[in-house]
């Protein structure tokens, strides 16, 4: 209805000019006079600024709008944790019972709907994370992040990861297989009827970006590719065979040679020093050489070039996926007599590679009655993807893993033409296939991969992306040269199909040591030291994994000849039975830090390079001064994680201490050396020496190092180069102290002053004149980045997705492994992924943290509230018993079968 009326001059009165009601009194009334008089000073102001306010009033509410829709999108992915949700292909009823931290205990009456549960779980918190993985070990990253992701697609499809685990599926047991299609199903009725904005911000983001998508549903194949990921990062010491070789290039063999340090046996006690294999006497001299006998070929320019480019493009793969280096990890297991409860504890730490979300996700799978129907009941770290636990226990047994590395990759020169390879002298036609790598917003690149009798030319991958980068995206194929090249095949044990799928779940199921045993058995890939103990008081240790036997001509540290015969590996592998293992051994405890396992007098070649041992042997000392003191609890296991004692400052700092500096500005951070504890805190006492040190450590590194490596091969400053510098400390003439770039020749007293000098300049700038105010805290910083948005180099979406800034403690070759790569930064690139202790003799008085959340949603409470409680070495209680979960439960979400 229109309104008609007029005034007493004829005229329409203005409903602003109309007279208002009485404005109410108290504060509404307030507002009311507040408001009236502003509308009224408003429309006395002249029309363009009244134009001009309607136009920012415009912009802010889009903005409000913008903000509000944003909220709504970042949030509604959030996991529904109460009430009931129906789903399909349940046998009955499963409880999702999660505490205040989010973590998950699943309670069901079937092994299958313990499976839909967890996978129904992992896909609430954490599918685009899952998806991501699978795009990733297929070779399809692409498809979601365009061409920045083809160069790690082409490396991945020339392995073929996701081909071998399609292989693998019909070598496991028909429970495993049925356990991972019942964890598929739980993640497929989560996704069911479901819209990307539902499942994950990440794919909003996406979206906006022109991406149209839906994700295919989750398969057991799904679930096996993640494990050659995690087999990848732990794979040994493939880019040391290229480093060799690329530093005796660079430097020539002999001054290569000292980079590269004897493993010292003598100094370091082996993670098994009695059992069975250890025990024997071996007098197997010639079997010895067949896997020990070094060739060091002198490869052509060519040759080389292809080390160099593969080189080059791994390190360009995503640091998720791994790298290789950089990594390890603690574990130990201490035996009831030495414990204040009586029984075993054991403790765990991996090393790994840090992200948002970190790789673990802590949760409990329990059948209500455990019994030959449904008899698993076990609580741990598991890998979103992955049905089970992966580290944890069960009613009956623990176990942890630190990486074994062996030397289970080889890399192989080969001599190719067109299409065939050079082997004993005759030509061999190469196996050839092709693929077609998908990619989001621009054309289809082709690839062509070729396989010898070795493994894939995964050199090829480097040579065909200069073409696809010279063609900007137009269909590339194989180049293939006018005469013989040099290529590089990648022998790898994981690209055999295994069935360390089904050591998971029989691990999970373990309840004595022969159980633990034969489920370790088929854990072939990656290989693990396995630490173990039990309710009934045993401890225990297991070495498991494929690893190969070579013949004489290779002993895996380099890069072998691939046409001699003699490099060849045999086919066979190092026998299960023969690996090393111990039963309760007489210290009563077990040490494993990725040092060698055995002497050197062990009969089969597993590798020289293990890590040096710094770890292991303070972790020894820790462990020892304590147990002469008294039995030890789980609050000593947990300090002993934290120990932040650097391994190299003993043995640098009385050199640095020598050296005579100006008094005043030059020598503020030499003082603070006097009564250093060689501890390295974030803050309070010893910080600012730990500051100094670390700084002068990466500016001796660049000093002693720059002016004749190339930047590919610089120090990490790892326990390598540790070892590489304490032995040129006793050499003050040798010609690595000397900087080619000057006229003057240095000796070791120089190079030492000038990084103090430098070192001093440069904590100025990055904190402060006062050396009293350093902390090492202050530039080893944790940051948390989304491995894939979280680099988008988008501003919103970075700060969105990635959690930043925490100061720690720690550093490379320290127990608190909180590694930096002195080439790079102080920034923290790996470490502590979690850290647990478990108590057998009580599972309720367990500890665990994880390092970021259990969430993969940044709008999530549980994204990253472990981080802070991990930053500062707190844990949480680990509760295991029914009613200790019942009563720490927050929220309970019922599954019920769908009509």
């Amino acid at each position: 209805m229109t309104d008609t009326s007029t005034n007493s001059a004829g005229q329409r009165p203005d409903p602003d000019d109309a007279p208002s009601p009485p404005p109410p009194g108290g504060p509404a009334g307030a507002v009311a006079r507040f408001l009236g008089g502003t509308w009224r000073r408003f429309r006395a102001l002249p029309l363009p600024m009244r134009l001009a306010a309607y136009v920012a009033a415009g912009l802010v509410l889009l903005l409000v709008l913008t903000a509000a829709t944003a909220t709504v999108l970042v949030r509604r992915p959030l996991p529904q944790t109460g009430g009931t949700v129906e789903i399909t292909g349940l046998d009955g009823e499963v409880e999702v019972l999660r505490d205040e931290h989010g973590i998950a205990q699943v309670y069901a009456d079937t092994m299958g709907d313990l499976a839909r549960g967890q996978g129904f779980v992992h896909a609430q918190e954490r599918f685009f994370e899952m998806d991501v993985r699978r795009h990733a070990t297929a070779g399809r990253l692409a498809e979601l992040f365009g061409e920045d992701a083809v160069e790690s697609d082409a490396y991945v499809r020339t392995m073929g990861w996701r081909r071998v685990a399609e292989k693998e599926v019909a070598l496991l047991t028909p429970d495993t297989r049925a356990f991972l299609e019942a964890y598929a199903d739980g993640v497929n009725a989560y996704l069911e009827d479901r819209g990307t904005s539902s499942i994950s911000v990440e794919y909003s983001v996406l979206r906006l970006g022109g991406l149209t998508y839906t994700p295919e549903e989750w398969t057991p194949v799904d679930s096996l590719a993640w494990l050659k990921a995690m087999a990848w990062d732990l794979r040994g010491n493939m880019d040391d065979e290229i480093a060799r070789v690329l530093s005796a290039d660079a430097v020539g063999e002999e001054r290569a040679a000292a980079l590269f340090p004897a493993y010292p046996y003598d100094e370091v006690t082996p993670i098994v020093t009695q059992g069975a294999v250890v025990d024997q006497v071996y007098e197997q001299d010639a079997r010895r050489g067949q896997t020990r006998v070094p060739l060091r070929p002198g490869f052509e320019a060519d040759q080389r070039s292809a080390l160099r480019d593969l080189g080059d493009g791994l390190a360009r793969m995503p640091a998720w996926l791994g790298r290789g280096e950089g990594i390890g990890s603690n574990s130990w297991v201490v035996a009831g007599e030495h414990t204040a409860s009586g029984s075993p504890l054991l403790a765990n730490d991996p090393h790994l590679g840090t992200s948002l979300p970190g790789v673990w996700m802590q949760m409990g799978l329990h059948c209500r009655d455990v019994g030959p129907a449904c008899p698993l009941d076990v609580s741990g770290f598991t890998f979103s993807g992955v049905p089970g636990v992966i580290i944890g226990h069960n009613a009956d047994i623990a176990w942890g893993f630190t990486n074994l590395g062996p030397d289970v990759t080889d890399l192989f020169v080969e001599r190719v033409t067109d299409e065939d390879v050079l082997h004993d002298g005759e030509l061999r036609p190469l196996r050839i296939r092709e693929e077609v790598i998908r990619v989001q917003g621009g054309q289809d690149v082709r690839l062509t991969v070729r396989t010898s009798s070795h493994g894939p030319l995964v050199s090829d991958v480097a040579e065909q992306l200069g073409e696809v980068a010279e063609a900007t995206g137009d269909d590339i194929g194989t180049f293939v040269p006018e005469d013989e090249e040099a290529a590089i095949a990648l022998q790898w044990t994981a690209l055999q199909p295994g069935t360390t799928a089904d050591a998971i779940l029989a691990l999970n199921l373990a309840s004595d040591w022969d159980a633990f045993r034969a489920a370790a058995s088929d854990f072939e890939a990656p290989a693990q030291n396995l630490v173990y103990a039990d309710t009934e008081g045993h401890i225990g240790y297991q070495a498991p994994g494929r690893i190969p036997i070579r013949k004489s001509g290779n002993d895996g540290t380099v890069p072998s000849a691939g046409w001699l015969p003699e490099n060849d590996w045999t086919g066979a592998f190092v026998p299960y039975d023969a690996l090393p293992s111990v039963l309760d051994p007489d210290e009563g405890f077990v040490i494993t830090a990725n040092q060698a396992v055995v002497g050197p007098r062990y009969p089969f070649f597993l590798t020289d390079d293990w890590d040096r041992g710094a770890r292991s042997e303070r972790i020894r000392s820790l462990l020892t001064d304590r147990l002469e003191a008294g039995p030890v609890d789980v609050d000593d296991m947990l300090e002993i994680q934290l120990d932040t004692r650097n391994p190299m400052a003993p043995v640098l700092v009385p050199h640095l201490l020598d050296v005579d500096l100006p008094r005043g500005y030059a020598d503020d951070g030499q003082a603070l050396l006097d009564d250093w504890d060689f501890s390295q805190p974030a803050e309070g006492e010893h910080s600012a020496a730990a500051a100094y040190y670390n700084v002068v450590w990466a500016n001796l590194l660049e000093l002693l190092f720059a002016d004749e490596l190339p930047a590919d091969l610089a120090p990490d400053g790892g326990q390598r180069w540790m070892a590489v510098v304490a032995d040129l400390l006793d050499e003050p003439d040798n010609g690595w102290w000397d900087d080619l770039v000057t006229e003057e020749v240095e000796r070791r007293d120089d190079t030492l002053e000038r990084a103090m000098l430098e070192a001093r300049d440069e904590l100025v700038r990055l904190q402060a004149r006062d050396a009293e105010s350093w902390t090492w805290g202050h530039v080893h910083r944790l940051d948390l980045r989304s491995a894939t948005l979280g680099e988008s180099g988008i501003a919103p979406v970075e700060a969105l997705l990635n959690r930043d800034d925490w100061g720690v403690g720690g550093g490379s070759g320290i127990v608190d492994a909180s590694s930096w790569d002195a080439a790079e930064g102080y920034t923290v690139t790996a470490a502590p992924s979690m850290r647990l202790v478990t108590s057998p003799g009580d599972w309720d008085a367990s500890r665990w943290i994880n390092l970021t959340g259990v969430s993969g949603h940044p709008a999530s409470p549980h994204y990253t509230d472990q981080t802070d409680l991990w930053a500062v070495g707190d844990t949480l209680p680990w509760l295991f018993g029914e009613d200790a979960v019942s009563d720490a439960t927050e929220d309970r979400l019922v599954l019920r079968p769908a009509d």
